[in-house]
C-alpha cells in the first residue's frame, strides 16, 4: 500500500454544510477501494495567487491517506466532476508503507491532541500584567575614543 497527500482548492464560497459532502464522498471513497485516512487538514479559506474559474479565493484542504493508485484515480476524477473543486494535486509521499505503524502513528496524533485538550483546560491562564507607562532606561552612550595627544594641543595649522 502507498501513502499520499492530496491538496485540493475548493470554492471558498460554499458554507459549512455545502462542503461536508465533499469530505463524506472522499471519505466513502477510501473505504470503498480500501484505504486508510491520515488526517485531513483544513487549511481554510486563503488569497489564490491567480483568479481560478473567476475565483480570487478558495478553501484549502490537505488529506493524508493510505491506498492503492486506483483509489487515486477515483478520487481525482471525483475532484474532475464536482464543479465545488477548483484545483488539485496528488503527491505520493511513500511507495511503501507499514499499515500498522501509520495506525499507530494516527493513535499517537490523537493522543497528544487529547492531552493538549485537558491540560489547557485544566490550567488556568496566567492573567497578562498591567501595562505600564514607565519606558525602559536608555542605555548609555559610549565615549568617543581619543588621544590625549589630540585633546591636549588645539587644532590649528602648525599641529598638522
Amino acid at each position: 500500500m502507498r501513502r499520499y497527500e492530496t491538496i485540493f482548492i475548493a470554492d471558498n464560497d460554499l458554507s459549512e454544510e455545502d462542503r461536508s459532502p465533499i469530505f463524506e464522498k472522499i471519505k466513502d471513497l477510501i473505504q470503498q477501494y480500501s484505504g486508510l485516512m491520515v488526517m485531513v487538514d483544513e487549511w481554510g479559506g486563503k488569497k489564490l495567487a491567480y483568479e481560478i474559474k473567476k475565483k480570487a479565493r478558495g478553501y484549502y484542504v490537505r488529506l493524508d491517506y493510505c491506498g492503492s493508485g486506483v483509489l487515486v484515480n477515483e478520487i481525482e476524477r471525483f475532484f474532475r466532476i464536482d464543479d465545488r473543486i477548483l484545483k488539485y494535486m496528488t503527491v505520493l509521499l511513500d511507495k511503501d508503507v507499514d499499515i500498522e505503524a501509520v495506525k499507530e502513528e494516527i493513535a499517537t496524533a490523537e493522543g497528544t491532541r487529547a492531552d493538549e485538550t485537558e491540560s489547557s483546560e485544566a490550567e488556568p491562564k496566567p492573567e497578562a500584567e498591567p501595562e505600564t507607562d514607565a519606558k525602559p532606561e536608555p542605555d548609555a552612550e559610549p565615549e568617543p575614543e581619543s588621544n590625549a595627544d589630540d585633546e591636549s594641543k588645539p587644532e590649528t595649522l602648525e599641529n598638522k
